[in-house]
């Protein structure tokens, strides 16, 4: 659990629907090695390097996708990655500018 949270709302999902690959950020490494926590000083951010995770685009719209099911695999394997990383389940997932453009998983 981070910071208590019980679930997270994933937003914009069908921004991501026209890349190839999406980069999951899964850690920094400041001169080599690898940081557990994010550096709050200036000169460590400069020096800051990102490890990413990349996963398979999907190439479809998801703009009317309204159940977990219906979405494209590798949008799905996105959220599970997200999940999996930080360990709290996602509840929310939008998928675009409508308020009813939202999937919700129990």
């Amino acid at each position: 659990m981070i910071n208590g949270f019980t679930g997270l709302a994933v937003t914009k999902l069908d921004i991501l629907d026209v890349f190839d690959e999406v980069k999951v950020g899964v850690a920094y490494h400041l001169d080599g090695e690898k940081v557990e926590t994010f550096p709050a000083s200036d000169d460590d951010l400069k020096r800051l390097e990102v490890e990413y995770l990349t996963l398979p685009g999907w190439k479809t719209n998801t703009e009317d996708v309204r159940k977990w099911e219906d979405l494209p695999k590798n949008a799905q394997r996105y959220i599970e990655v997200i999940r999996d990383k930080l360990r709290v389940p996602v509840r929310w997932i939008g998928v675009g500018k409508d308020r009813n453009s939202m999937i919700e998983i129990p």
